[in-house]
């Protein structure tokens, strides 16, 4: 590290900008830092307008986000859906179903014929809702006369039908009363409400958080004002990326868990760079006593190189999830990624101006204990001593108990979310479980079959005679001049059971070939297909690119390599743990969740390119200090414990902030917020903590100087990427 003595203080030439020393000397990313610290101004009236101006569409984001989009595009089922719309005046898997029913008179007279026609002129008053269908006798009329499926068909697309949903759901509710209660229910209803159980849950999880990662920083830094940047730095990109997406949504619909998402991804990467900056900062500034625009410039083109790659790593494997054809998973991802490209150049542009202009003062109310200027960490490095001298000891631990962990992924099961995931008390749940009572228990995963007119017959057939299907209703004929008909088919089985994905495979090939097959639960098992299919594809793109990228920053391939693979340890171990809590049911009562005997179906392709976009942010901290310090000394040991020393406690801090941020996902909320705090949690704990602080620093002590070799050859191919200084 270059080192100037004597300036502790503001100097002449930090005052006057950089012209005093050399900039030449310095990267593309320091001169970067000397550029936004001599027009403080321009940068900050930038960031001030972005943030304000994008600031102000932010509020509109949980009302303009849509709530669907979980498809699998081009799939039969979805084929079906908006050829119901189009054909069949909206009887479709996002038709809303209002559910009546009386304490034990018949439905149809008295009390509840008024509330079907009031709930009728509800629903006719909005826009959104094509055809209205009264209760039919032996299809949505109950045997005993006492519950009755008002039928309204959608006239918009999935997104507006939930928001239709959120607008008309109140209303019903509340024709509720003299011995006859009203819940609506169905897909729209089902989205609905658990847009809403989530966003309850994710404020709640926030509120928890940030005063444990306030808490954590301040222990971190060691003063006040320093651990404040972070969150600050974080808010700034949240902000405009809430406003982007608002604005974004205006010409492709952006779901609601892109949000979500990218504020909990962000906060904890916003955190873990500022993190890596500041220390830097503070080592050049504090200990090695360096001009304020010198430690800037060294900042950047060390901890910023670092933080650009760590980003880029990040980007790369989101990216990899854009692969799944399905709205929801490619807006989610998106929104993550637009995040985490305002979170990073916050902290490449707008952090630097706040270290340079704040200087000392980001010191300002440190504890007592703290040296301020310390960046190497003598307990760190004792770590890495430690960890040179019995390798194999404490590298077969970490290991024994990674394989441990994640040996039950063995027995993983998976499948699309059942009713389970709302709260008991949510309008869909109630109607769903009150259907099922009144019309049998596959009835609310209700199959929608659309064929050719001429085949009508046989398709009734077919479905009447398959031993899935309980009863076949008669065909609908379309309401424009269109050749088709609609035959909906009652499974025998609830719409989450595995059998019924054996009664739709059956159907689809005995049916005659003009028939296709689909409804609310037959979409759902072909975004799981979909998704089947999907994960060996994202999981290969990932670990190909996560490594080429560490290859490019480190110009070593076996330790890009390696780097590479233990991450598939604590993924691994995270999912045997996802196992053992969400589908075998430990600890379900603690954490206040029904266990649905399976993981979500979603999870493991998400969360794999989530959890290793989080790792390879400590990989890529921790082995470019490694590699820092191995170009200066030549010596393997002088890397592995030298990048201990200086990365190891942010590692350890950036890894406390996230496991208490994806932790309080699981205290609060549906099932899947919780899977998704479980898994990320437990991920990010074993990867920072066995992972990065132990199992890495041993392989770079057991492979040696060939962990940092590299053929002749290649190195002409790379680009002449350096981490070391001066």
């Amino acid at each position: 590290m270059t080192t100037q003595t004597g300036t502790t203080g503001t100097t002449g030439a930090d005052a006057a900008g950089s012209s005093a020393f050399d900039r030449d000397r310095y990267g593309l990313l320091g001169r970067l830092g000397l550029w936004v610290t001599s027009h403080a101004r321009l940068v900050g009236v930038v960031w001030l307008l972005a943030v304000v101006g994008l600031g102000a569409f932010a509020p509109r984001v949980e009302a303009e986000l849509s709530g669907a989009g979980w498809q699998a595009d081009g799939s039969e089922s979805v084929s079906v859906r908006e050829t119901a719309i189009e054909h069949f005046g909206g009887n479709a898997s996002s038709a809303i179903q209002v559910v009546v029913r009386t304490d034990g008179s018949d439905v149809t007279a008295g009390q509840g014929t008024a509330v079907l026609e009031e709930a009728t002129a509800i629903l006719a008053a909005d826009d959104r809702i094509g055809e209205i269908i009264a209760p039919v006798p032996g299809a949505t009329l109950s045997q005993d006369g006492t519950t009755a499926v008002l039928l309204a068909g959608a006239a918009a697309d999935t997104n507006d039908m939930v928001r239709a949903a959120d607008d008309l759901k109140g209303e019903l509710e509340e024709l509720s009363g003299d011995g006859v209660t009203v819940n609506p229910t169905g897909s729209s209803l089902l989205w609905s409400d658990f847009n809403e159980a989530n966003l309850e849950a994710m404020l709640k999880s926030e509120m928890l958080s940030w005063p444990v990662t306030l808490a954590i920083l301040v222990l971190a830094f060691g003063a006040l004002v320093a651990a404040g940047l972070p969150l600050i730095l974080t808010l700034a990109g949240l902000v405009a990326s809430a406003g982007s997406l608002v604005l974004i949504n205006q010409v492709t619909d952006v779901s609601i868990w892109a949000m979500n998402f990218a504020m909990m991804f962000a906060l904890a990467l916003g955190i873990d760079y500022a993190l890596f900056l500041v220390v830097r900062y503070r080592g050049a500034r504090m200990g090695s006593l360096e001009g304020r625009d010198h430690a800037i410039a060294e900042t950047m083109d060390t901890a910023g190189k670092a933080v650009l790659l760590s980003g880029l790593t990040v980007l790369v494997s989101l990216s990899a999830v854009m692969l799944v054809p399905s709205p929801a998973f490619r807006s989610m991802a998106g929104g993550i990624m637009l995040a985490v490209t305002f979170v990073l150049a916050a902290t490449l542009t707008l952090l630097p101006l706040v270290l340079h202009r704040l200087d000392h003062r980001i010191n300002t109310f440190a504890l007592p204990w703290v040296s301020t200027g310390e960046h190497r960490s003598p307990t760190f490095a004792a770590w890495g001593e430690r960890l040179w001298r019995r390798p194999v000891v404490f590298g077969g631990a970490a290991l024994i108990v990674l394989v441990a962990l994640a040996a039950p992924v063995i027995g993983l099961k998976t499948a699309m979310p059942s009713i389970k995931v709302l709260p008991e008390d949510a309008s869909a749940r109630i109607g769903y479980d009150v259907v099922q009572d009144a019309f049998g228990e596959g009835a609310p995963g209700t199959l929608q079959v659309v064929a050719d007119s001429a085949d009508a017959d046989a398709t009734s057939a077919a479905l009447a005679d398959d031993p899935g299907i309980a009863g076949v209703m008669p065909a609908m004929p379309a309401l424009d001049d269109a050749d088709l008909v609609l035959i909906q088919a009652v499974p025998t089985v609830d719409p989450s059971d595995p059998e019924l994905s054996e009664t739709v495979d059956r159907l689809r090939a005995d049916l005659p070939t003009s028939a296709l097959v689909g409804g609310a639960a037959v979409e759902n098992l072909d975004l799981k297909s979909q998704l089947d299919e999907s994960t060996p594809l994202v999981i290969g793109v990932v670990l190909a690119l996560g490594f080429l990228l560490l290859l490019i920053a480190l110009q070593a391939p076996l330790i890009s390599l390696l780097g590479t693979l233990v991450s598939l340890l604590s993924t691994a171990a995270a999912f045997g743990v996802a196992r053992l809590v969400f589908q075998e049911g430990w600890g379900a009562d603690l954490l206040g969740f029904e266990a649905q005997g399976f993981l979500d179906g979603w999870a493991p392709v998400f969360f794999f390119a989530m959890i290793f976009a989080i790792a390879m942010d400590y990989t890529v901290f921790l082995l470019a200090s490694a590699k820092e310090h191995y170009e200066k000394s030549g010596d393997p040991k002088e890397a592995m414990v030298g990048a201990m020393a200086h990365s190891g406690r942010v590692i350890f801090a950036a890894g406390a902030v996230m496991v208490a941020v994806f932790f309080t996902f699981a205290l609060s909320g549906p099932l899947p917020p919780k899977e998704m705090g479980i898994v990320l949690g437990v991920a990010v704990l074993l990867d920072a903590f066995l992972v990065r602080l132990v199992l890495l620093p041993v392989l770079m002590r057991l492979t040696g100087h060939a962990a940092w070799a590299v053929p002749g050859w290649l190195r002409t191919v790379l680009p002449d990427i350096t981490f070391s200084h001066g």
